[in-house]
């Protein structure tokens, strides 16, 4: 234990001088009020340390003591359903030793220690087990199987072990390595939050993780895995998408981190949550979420800790071979506080004032994202997807904190509020966005959906491509001077645009579209430009082909239900053969 003597106090930044035996990102209890920090940088017996609370009132003299632990988080039973600060402290039981505001150098354990679970132990007495290892399983909500494992770093032979009613602080088992020595092991282990947990291998991302969302699914698809960035400006649905990718992605697990988010924007989401019914299971979303809070007034320190915090508890649920999605909303706010204590270490400021190491610092959180084979016999696959919300002050995408996400992304949903404006949700800008995980994918859509997605997602990325030309030449001297096929095409687009794009959350079928729907309703919109082109050269009237009655069965086939689909399809395809051979009959008389 090293003690030292606060020195300066810059706001959340303290100076401790006495700290030589202190190590880099040691966890430390600052004052008499034992508010808790983390050395976050060393210059000879100097310690800068920067504290997870308010620190006003501290003054130069004033005790620091490390702890000589990193800052960790719990593991464990008691995760699921929970919502904590950006140190993992939960605010639930804070609320109840302290009253509705956070008081400082309050001490609250972030698993319920007097909580007791059943546990049903999986392996027996001489079983030989290694770091990963699943020795028993808690039912922890109706939805979740929480399965308890061996810590990494320890292997050896089981000497005891027990099911029955424990608290996570109980001995469930005793391991004994081959040096003779014995390890108890609970239902709750610690990690430290900046170290990545251990895997056996990553695999290559080349499933999709299926959300529902039209727009995502069949032109910007995310690995399972994968990293993807929600860049856009202030009212652009940035939460309505990460809450549909949340209630709908195929995620067993969700972590929803909102960093340095408005206090109203957070509660809105702590009374929402609970409210949305899980469409898979029929219970609450919550009963498989983890909440972390950190909102804008809250300690900036805690802010840059939340998304550590956060991804540890989603790789825990990972190395159980879940598949679990992280949301972070947004990663701005998280710079910010970065830029913010940088500023107060004097670094040298880097772009816009933002550290050098901005993007060095973002790559290590987005990069515990994948889908791995995880540590232990079993060797179970596990994911964890990484949605990132970004907030650029007045939607421009040209500052610091977007360009570092763009460079180490691969799925780029761009946000217009030009669109939102409008009304078309999700507003996801489809001249602008982009997956790189497509080409990765393209053999998965082909063996799990139809041959021809591919082929059917590449014409109608083109036939968008052309309508944003074709409108350049609208503007400049009117419809009148488009040939009728470029005028199909205009059609044929805005259906793609208006009927395939467009999606609305609150709709009991639309809010979720399935991968073969998504599919019918491609080869409908193409199948009216295909047909309606041909007939063009047959010396069918244009107007006629614009007007068709069928055209709106097409723009409500949305609206099918899932069981009726291939019924309606057949149906629409017939009736539009019907109607261009009418209207040709119509040319030729």
């Amino acid at each position: 234990m090293s003690t030292g003597v606060i020195k300066k106090v810059a706001g959340p930044l303290v100076i401790a001088e006495g700290m030589r035996d202190c190590n880099m990102f040691d966890v430390v209890h600052v004052s008499n009020m034992n508010l808790i920090g983390e050395v976050i940088e060393m210059h000879g017996d100097r310690a800068s340390i920067q504290v997870y609370e308010e620190t006003s009132g501290l003054g130069p003299g004033e005790p620091v003591v490390s702890t000589g632990n990193q800052l960790s988080v719990e593991l464990g039973p008691g995760l699921i359903e929970s919502i904590y600060d950006g140190i993992q402290r939960p605010l639930d039981d804070i609320m109840k030793v302290s009253g509705n505001n956070l008081s400082r150098g309050i001490s609250v354990p972030a698993l319920k220690r007097d909580k007791v679970w059943q546990f049903s132990a999986s392996a027996k007495v001489s079983d030989k087990v290694t770091g990963g290892d699943v020795i028993g399983t808690v039912q922890e909500t109706e939805i979740v199987l929480h399965k308890i494992m061996v810590p990494a770093g320890i292997s050896g032979v089981i000497k005891e072990i027990n099911s029955g009613e424990y608290k996570v602080t109980d001995t469930v088992a005793i391991v004994e390595d081959e040096k003779g020595e014995k390890h108890e092991l609970s239902l709750m282990q610690k990690w430290p939050v900046r170290i990545g947990r251990p895997y056996q291998q990553k695999l290559s991302p080349d499933m999709p993780l299926i959300t529902g969302q039209r727009v995502i699914d069949t032109l910007f698809p995310i690995a399972k895995g994968g990293v993807a960035s929600v860049p856009g400006p202030f009212g652009s649905g940035k939460t309505v998408v990460q809450h549909q990718l949340a209630k709908w992605a195929e995620a067993d697990i969700v972590v929803y981190i909102g960093c340095g988010e408005r206090g109203n924007e957070m509660t809105d989401v702590l009374n929402e949550f609970p409210e949305l019914l899980d469409p898979k299971t029929g219970h609450s979303l919550m009963e498989r979420t983890v909440l972390i809070a950190n909102t804008s007034d809250m300690p900036v320190a805690a802010r840059e800790a939340s998304i550590y915090t956060g991804i540890t508890i989603a790789e825990y649920f990972r190395d159980m071979g879940y598949s679990v999605a992280l949301m972070a909303d947004s990663t701005s706010r998280w710079a910010e506080a970065l830029r913010e204590m940088s500023g107060r270490l004097e670094e040298m400021p880097g772009e816009e004032g933002y550290p050098a190491y901005l993007g060095s610092r973002l790559a290590q959180f987005y990069e515990r994202a994948g889908r791995v084979i995880t540590l232990g016999s079993e060797k179970q696959e596990g994911s964890l997807s990484v949605i990132g919300a970004v907030s650029p002050p007045g939607g421009d995408i040209s500052e610091p904190v977007s360009q570092a996400t763009l460079r180490i992304v691969k799925v780029f949903w761009g946000l217009d509020a030009g669109l939102a404006y409008k009304r078309h949700f999700p507003a996801v800008n489809w001249l602008t966005s982009y997956s790189l995980y497509v080409d990765t994918m393209a053999d998965w859509y082909k063996e799990n959906v139809a041959s021809d997605w591919m082929d059917l997602r590449a014409r109608v990325m083109a036939l968008l491509q052309e309508e944003s030309e074709l409108e350049e030449i609208v503007k400049l001297v009117g419809m009148d001077a488009l040939s009728d096929i470029d005028r199909i095409k205009l059609e044929a687009a805005r259906s793609i645009r208006e009927d395939f794009l467009h999606q609305n959350a609150f709709h009991e079928i639309d809010t979720y579209t399935t991968l073969n729907k998504q599919y019918h309703m491609m080869q409908l919109v193409m199948a009216f430009y295909d047909k309606s082109a041909a007939a063009l050269d047959k010396g069918a009237q244009l107007n006629l082909l614009i007007n068709m009655p069928i055209r709106e069965r097409i723009g409500r086939f949305k609206y099918v239900k899932e069981d009726e689909i291939d019924t309606a399809y057949q149906d629409i395809i017939h009736n539009l053969d019907v109607d261009i051979d009418n209207i040709i009959k119509k040319g030729d008389d």
